[in-house]
């Protein structure tokens, strides 16, 4: 057998990359919409396909650690003891990834107590001894005692997981002096600081090679220690102990019994289609091709072409089309397309015909009126279209159905971005695209009428899925609101450049001032915004404890820094928080800054498929970020004032909404009574909790039943509730269960809601929104747990999105079919801004009132606040 013809067995260490790749790639730029870091998985999976690639194994597998618990720990205690603590970005990940790794088809291999390193020792062995090639991918160094003729390794460098030093024996010895089954020996004198193996005090090395060069083996350098004079051999003399143990603990096992061997690693086709869920649930948009391209696969899930051949377009004048459209019955399939805002060509198609022409004065003209029209319309993402029209004179009607809301409500976890996407999945089809990496495309894509049939037909096959009671979330309050947003979205808000410039002002000074007291604090000056320097100067410098470890040292993060300040205060905390808020608030004045147009208004986009609960997000700028917390933070809402011609701004949210919810749902008797007869939530809950009178609740008090009581909401436990609250996790313990000793029916509904959640595979809002989640019985526990802290918030958030959607676009509808210029500008949270006409204050809140507190049918009222005022600050309440 030729080399070229021996197979290749790839074994590589999964936790041991992924840690790296974890620090390797910036965590704030890898994190799911729900909140999933994923730098760790991305970092690992990128490594790995171009391993593959490059390397070409024929057999493959990643080994990982099950614990920290292994029988070296059973020896030896304080082994790996001084390791930090698991970054909290970082758990989650390894399950995902192993996810990941399954749907490629690459075995995964544990053993409880056994360590990777000892699984991957194993498989080089047998490998070895099988006659294959063998390529061991780690990062821990005593995977290089492994290195022989057929064994290599592949260690990562200084640069992290991108690039890879090989070792065969000339390279570990060129690097290190010895031969690969010496290296033991050198790390058993030397130590390892990573695993907490100390060596012999003032040995490096060098020393540690030059001995080895001398006797031969460690057992003589042992036997023979006292040949060796001055400190180094005192200090030999002294740790002998310590080095036979270092040996034994470094010494990987090369026969732990695995439930695979290496004929059993044999790289295998991935399973596109569950790549692809968990790619999209990841939102990792641009790393499936290369895995395609990696192992030779071609993305299967899509036929090359439609089953039904797509009918030509038929170019007609304007005036003919708007003839044509007027004798349709049923739906017509129409798409707009855009240049910036502004419409260029429009197409519809019934299931056998297709129309387009261009959009001009005379096509809005002529086709106007249809589009007006209560003819039903079936579009994709139709509310760029809506506001285009509408800056036209154009108010569209008959909107039946659009297919991305409608994905997004069926996938609300992993929605599909584009038509294209739908059309995959739900017509297993592919829809004709132009190339992008094309100067000249040979295939120019679907045309706007086509666009308009592939969405018809999609449409039709969305509508064969979709349950019933999701259906009516479509129908009743998603198509509804997208007319509202539209709306509110061409409108805009009218915002003052003065004002935001003033405050962005004073914060310069301040920050500047800050800096200048914390220089003279600590005696010179250094970069605020630079953690390295910020490390210095809190653990050098001011020697205050160091915080969780990272790969750049000890972090400096906002939340550690607090924590940091309640058990060790000091001024320069104080004033580096003070610093990092004014920063902040900066921050957001320039962006807010930047966006306001020639009309002095901002126009933030409204994204309904933002969340997987219903909730509305905001997106540039995002409205929904800006801080209310402090009294200051609220000075930025000043700015957003009551526009010419209007007379006032009218605020109006929901009190407490997530638990009037939390009550209607659970039934419980106590909740229900404290919010019909209007009594002060937390006061009563906490009254009902310590067993005092309601007027005797101090203020602590009520500050912990209110976190409880909205942490429960979000699958909050004892230990959460503890560091939340800063008190021992006992009293937090304690605490909960006074809570539901007297609220036992909150207890039973969220156990119940969890229990039927997983019969079901989905949670359910009042009004009938799903969210799936088929991570409630996975053998996953990390997975699991996380999906049902998420499943007891998603019926509870998830109502309260559809009761703020019903009542923003009946307030719309209202205002306009009553005639009234005021108009809905805003919608934040749980909160309405109105921009109230002159004279129609009364009329407007009384619209408002009704329609919020009749959004929908509770066991318990749903509190409205108003307030008025000639900005956003000011009309607060």
């Amino acid at each position: 057998m030729t080399d070229s013809e021996k197979p290749t067995l790839m074994v590589v260490d999964g936790h041991s990359l992924a840690y790296r790749a974890f620090f390797a790639l910036p965590v704030e730029n890898f994190t799911t919409r729900d909140g999933q870091h994923t730098n760790a998985i991305y970092g690992f999976l990128s490594m790995l396909v171009n391993l593959i690639k490059a390397e070409k194994p024929t057999h493959l597998a990643i080994a990982f650690d099950t614990s920290r618990h292994s029988f070296r720990t059973d020896e030896y205690p304080e082994y790996k003891a001084t390791r930090s603590e698991t970054p909290q970005e970082f758990r989650g990940q390894i399950p995902l990834l192993q996810d990941c790794l399954t749907a490629m088809s690459i075995p995964v291999l544990t053993k409880e107590g056994i360590e990777a390193d000892d699984i991957l020792a194993t498989l080089a062995a047998q490998g070895s001894a099988k006659g294959y090639d063998v390529l061991v991918v780690s990062g821990d160094r005593d995977s290089i005692q492994l290195v022989n003729d057929r064994v290599t390794l592949l260690y990562p460098s200084v640069q992290g997981v991108s690039q890879l030093k090989r070792y065969d024996p000339a390279a570990v010895q060129e690097r290190y002096g010895v031969r690969p089954e010496q290296y033991p020996d050198v790390a058993a004198l030397v130590g390892e600081t990573s695993d907490n193996l100390p060596g012999v005090p003032k040995v490096g090395e060098k020393t540690a090679v030059k001995w080895l060069a001398r006797f031969g083996t460690l057992d003589e350098i042992l036997a023979r220690a006292d040949e060796i004079k001055g400190v180094v051999g005192g200090n030999l003399r002294e740790h002998l102990d310590d080095v036979r143990r270092n040996r034994r603990l470094n010494r990987l096992l090369d026969d732990v019994e695995l439930p695979l061997g290496p004929d059993d690693l044999a790289v295998a086709p991935i399973d596109a289609a569950a790549l692809r869920d968990i790619f999209a649930r990841l939102e990792f948009r641009t790393l499936l091709p290369r895995v395609f391209d990696a192992v030779g696969a071609a993305d299967e899930a899509v036929h090359e072409a439609p089953a039904i051949q797509v009918p030509e377009p038929v170019e007609a004048p304007a005036d003919q089309l708007a003839t044509w459209l007027a004798a349709q019955e049923g739906e017509i399939g129409l798409t707009l397309v855009l240049s910036g805002t502004s419409p260029t060509r429009i197409g519809v198609a019934t299931a056998s015909e297709l129309r387009e022409c261009d959009w001009d004065d005379a096509a809005a003209a002529a086709l106007g009126p249809w589009l007006e029209s209560r003819a039903p319309k079936v579009m994709n993402d139709a509310k760029p279209a809506v506001k285009a029209l509408l800056r036209d004179g154009i108010r569209l009607g008959g909107l039946a159905y659009d297919t991305l809301l409608a994905g997004w409500l069926i996938r609300p976890s992993f929605p599909d971005k584009t038509l294209a996407h739908l059309v995959a999945r739900y017509l297993d089809e592919k829809l004709p695209e132009a190339d992008p990496t094309q100067l000249v495309p040979e295939d120019e894509g679907a045309t706007p009428s086509q666009e308009a049939w592939f969405t018809l037909r999609t449409a039709a096959a969305i509508r064969e899925s979709m349950p019933g009671p999701v259906a009516s979330v479509l129908i009743d309050i998603e198509l509804p609101t997208l007319a509202a947003l539209a709306d509110m979205e061409v409108a805009g808000i009218a915002v003052s450049h003065d004002v935001l410039s003033a405050f962005s002002g004073e914060l310069l000074q301040r920050t500047d001032a800050i800096a200048a007291d914390a220089f003279a604090l600590v005696g010179r000056e250094f970069n605020l915004g630079s953690p390295k320097q910020l490390q210095e100067v809190l653990f050098e410098d001011l020697r205050l404890p160091k915080t969780r470890k990272t790969k750049t040292g000890y972090s400096t993060d906002a939340a550690v820094l607090a924590d940091l300040q309640e058990t060790n205060p000091h001024p320069f905390l104080d004033l580096l928080l003070q610093h990092r808020e004014a920063t902040k608030l900066r921050q957001i004045i320039e962006t807010l800054d930047a966006t306001i147009d020639d009309n002095q208004r901002i126009h933030t986009t409204y994204v309904q498929t933002g969340s997987q609960t219903g909730r509305l997000s905001s997106t540039d700028p995002n409205l929904q970020n800006i801080p209310v917390r402090t009294e200051e933070s609220r000075r930025i809402r000043s700015a957003f004032q009551v526009g010419e011609g209007y007379e006032t701004l009218l605020t109006a949210d929901y009190s407490q909404i997530e638990m009037r919810i939390m009550a209607h749902l659970s039934g419980d008797a106590g909740l229900i009574e404290a919010f019909n007869a209007g009594e002060d939530l937390h006061r009563f809950v906490g009254s009902q909790v310590f067993g005092v009178e309601p007027q005797d609740v101090t203020a602590q008090m009520r500050t912990k039943v209110k976190a409880m009581s909205y942490g429960l909401v979000y699958g909050l436990s004892a230990f959460g509730l503890s560091k939340q609250l800063r008190i021992p996790q006992a009293e937090a313990k304690q605490l909960m269960m006074e809570y539901f000793a007297r609220f036992g029916a909150v207890r039973d509904y969220l156990r119940a809601s969890v229990l039927q959640a997983k019969e079901d595979g989905y949670t359910e809002t009042i009004f009938g929104r799903r969210r799936p989640f088929p991570d409630l019985t996975s053998p996953n526990r990390v997975l699991r747990e996380n999906a049902e802290r998420a499943a007891l918030n998603a019926p509870i958030q998830g109502s309260a999105a559809d009761i703020m959607k019903l009542a923003l676009f009946r307030i719309h509808s209202d205002l306009r079919e009553g005639g009234h210029a005021s108009r809905v500008l805003l919608q934040i949270h749980d909160e309405l801004l109105v921009e109230i006409a002159p004279g129609e204050w009364d009329a407007v809140e009384a619209i408002v009132r009704t329609r919020m507190s009749d959004a929908a049918e509770l066991s318990v009222p749903l509190d409205v606040q108003v307030g008025r005022g000639r900005d956003w600050n000011e009309a607060a309440h």
